[in-house]
């Protein structure tokens, strides 16, 4: 018997013992202690291998704190923490050994490590300009991972290199050189032949250039660039340049464009654009036709020269912009204060006479002779003891995110059903039912702009029953609501994170009423007696507080020209016809004019080649500056002028030119004279004024005695310090 005991008490100890461990793993997994929770299942299983229990919740535990793990490790993967990231599918392979997203897990680790060192290759391959070797590493991680972000933007980026790096041929120096051309009635093939004589390029004619096209043209100190527009524009030519020193000549019609201007292909992917709009515009503005769209992709495809293709870049920049968002956080409160007193003794309203009925066994029955009595409501008397105050607070904070120029509502209350009843032939009664909104609505249509305002349209509406109305019909009755309602409308403009409070939608009710004995009722110290009275008094006010909150404005996009020059309508994408800055008179084109019978001697001159050197205008300031100081502009005498001006910019806020007097604000001119190279302006520095103050050169005009243009380039802004 001892031993039994023995063995009984052993029993319910180890008994104990294993529903303790059980317990303490479930109040560790609640605590969020997963490990330590595992720890103690698996303690409980090994002691306890049948209990089917304890081996369920192993089971399901592991599963789950494993999943954990790996999420947690797909979470650092993705963010490029790839030593977390394996310590994370370590502890979960390690949990639960079995488990295949551990071990893929630490696959796409060991995958990731091994595109980041191909990664660090290829830009070095990048940096060494070895640009087929960077592309085929990249293309290689992308055929096995085609998602990765890195290897997306690296490929782009040695595309876009490579392209850089092979620009279109372009004709040499030379080619930029300044010369003088007099040519009457000369024909178009003589001044091209004495062109490649004078600089050294070679001109390939198409066979339907007319041999005996005439040319009349003068022109002083203009590059050979420029020169060659003009006759090519003027004559209904065209050109393509084949190498750095020869340069096609062909008519310009379509026929020939077609054969002869180059043409790419560019696809582009619109993140926020509607590709429709994309390509009607491009259509529109480019007047291309070879466009193609995929919905799907939101792809738009352009076929045409390459002019027309990078202008076609800008204009979806341009348009493919991210709609901005903007945050609304609305406040809605609506206080309610009622009270409620009736008091009195509430009398019977009629007293009835009639005669008094027998009643039988069965029936009852009024005899002719019956007397007469008096009967009234039963209860006869009430007594009015009642008094009630309540006060409401409701309150709605929502916030609700929405695009521009979209509508948003909010709808804080209670749909009440309403029943109708409809009698129809052959088949009895029907009844619908139809929900009536009752509550708070907002209704909400926002505008974001530049100056990060948000113009915001509000409509809001307060409704609640007032009294329930029952008809009667043919087929039964219908119910009605009779509500009350306020509206408020209209158009804020906001800042950015500035809070609005619309108020004063307030409804105040004062109803009376009192039921009294005629006469007595009246006397002002028995009314309470012979009467009774009903004060109900409620009062609700709502309050509105809206705060914008911009999540997302318009960027203008980088890189974008605020002005774009778009070639002609027979000719989009082509630079616009330009030609360097000349001498006053240096240009003219003029009617073939002929001296005794024959024509003038045609002559093509180089210009001198000083004049051809670009001078650096001299700016010489102070340092540091008060009340009045000076600036010194000088030419270098590099060859002898005949008048030059300087236009400067300055801060009007700062300073104020005072010799010569500055025409407008911020702006001044100063003019040489002869050949005066040096000549200064006289600044005063305003009062108040301080920190830097920047002096800009923005145009020289420079002409030699000849009255040649010489090209002078202007120095980069001065700064000076102004105070003490």
């Amino acid at each position: 018997m001892r031993n039994l005991a023995t063995v009984l008490l052993l029993l319910a100890a180890a008994g104990c013992a294993h529903d303790r461990s059980y317990e303490e793993a479930k109040e560790m997994l609640s605590e969020g202690k997963p490990l330590e929770g595992l720890a103690k299942l698996e303690q409980a299983v090994r002691d306890h291998p049948r209990n089917t229990t304890y081996r369920a919740a192993l089971l399901r535990e592991r599963e789950r704190v494993a999943s954990a793990f790996v999420l947690q490790g797909d979470a650092s993967l993705k963010t490029g923490n790839l030593d977390l990231a394996a310590a994370q599918f370590q502890e979960a392979k390690r949990i639960d050994p079995e488990g295949y997203r551990a071990n893929a897990g630490l696959q796409e680790v060991e995958r990731a490590r091994r595109h980041a060192e191909r990664l660090k290759d290829a830009e070095a391959l990048l940096e060494k300009k070895d640009y087929a070797a960077a592309e085929s590493v990249v293309r290689a991680v992308l055929t096995e991972n085609p998602y990765h972000s890195k290897a997306r933007e690296l490929l782009r980026k040695v595309v876009e290199t490579t392209v850089a790096a092979e620009p279109p041929p372009s004709l040499r120096t030379p080619y930029k050189k300044p010369i003088t051309l007099e040519f009457r009635d000369a024909q178009i093939r003589t001044v091209f032949e004495m062109l490649s004589k004078t600089s050294g390029i070679n001109f390939v004619f198409d066979r339907d250039v007319k041999p005996d096209a005439k040319l009349t043209i003068y022109v002083r100190n203009t590059t050979l660039d420029d020169v060659l527009k003009l006759i090519l524009t003027t004559n209904q030519l065209d050109r393509k340049v084949l190498n750095d020193n020869s340069v096609l000549i062909y008519p310009n019609t379509p026929a020939k464009q077609k054969d002869y201007r180059d043409l790419v292909v560019r696809s582009f992917y619109l993140a926020n654009a509607d590709v429709k709009q994309a390509s009607a515009m491009v259509k529109a503005m480019m007047k291309t036709q070879d466009v193609f769209i995929d919905e799907k992709l939101n792809l738009m495809v352009v076929k045409d020269t390459p002019e027309v293709v990078r202008l076609a870049d800008q204009l979806v920049r341009t348009l493919d912009l991210a709609e901005p968002e903007v945050m609304l956080e609305v406040e809605i409160m609506e206080v309610a204060r009622t009270r409620l007193q009736e008091i009195g003794v509430r009398y019977p309203g009629s007293v009835n006479l009639q005669a008094q009925t027998v009643t039988g066994t069965a029936t009852s029955t009024t005899p002719i002779d019956a007397p007469m009595i008096f009967t009234i409501a039963n209860p006869a008397l009430v007594f009015n003891l009642r008094a009630s105050v309540g006060t409401t607070n409701i309150l709605a904070n929502p916030r609700i995110r929405v695009k521009n120029k979209e509508k948003a509502r909010i709808h804080i209350g209670d749909k009440v059903p309403v029943f109708t009843s409809t009698a129809t032939a052959n088949v009895g009664v029907s009844t619908s039912v139809s929900y009536l909104d009752v509550g708070l609505k907002l209704d909400v249509e926002s505008q974001v702009y530049l100056q990060d305002e948000v113009a915001i349209k509000i409509g809001l509406e307060v409704s609640n029953i007032i009294e329930t109305i029952t008809v009667a019909t043919g087929t039964g009755s219908t119910v009605a609501y009779r509500l009350g309602t306020r509206n408020a409308n209209t158009v804020l403009q906001l800042k950015d994170g500035e809070t609005q409070i619309l108020a004063g939608l307030i409804s105040d009710e004062d109803r009376r009423s009192a039921q009294r004995i005629p006469g007595l009722g009246d006397i002002p110290m028995l009314s309470r007696i012979f009467g009774s009275s009903l004060d109900n008094r409620a009062k609700t006010e709502v309050v509105l507080m809206i705060t914008p909150r911009i999540v997302r404005n318009i960027l203008r996009p980088e890189g974008v020209q605020a002005e774009l020059p778009v070639g002609t309508d027979n000719n989009p994408g082509m630079p616009p016809l330009r030609i360097g800055k000349t001498a006053p008179g240096a240009l003219a084109l003029a009617a073939p004019r002929t001296t005794g019978g024959g024509p003038v001697q045609d002559t093509v001159r180089d210009v001198p080649a000083a004049a051809a050197t670009p001078l650096v205008l001299g700016v010489t300031a102070p340092e540091r500056a008060q009340g009045e100081f000076a600036v010194e502009l000088s030419i270098p005498p590099v060859v002898p002028t005949r008048a030059a001006r300087v236009d400067l910019t300055f801060d009007p806020k700062q300073l104020q030119a005072v010799d010569p007097v500055a025409a407008l604000p911020g702006k001044a001119s100063v003019n040489f004279t002869g050949e005066a190279s040096s000549r200064s302006i006289r600044f005063k520095v305003l009062p108040g004024a301080t920190g830097a103050a920047a002096i800009t050169v923005t145009d020289v005009e420079v002409v030699d005695r000849d009255g040649f243009a010489i090209d002078v380039t202007a120095p980069p802004p001065v700064s000076v310090k102004l105070g003490n």
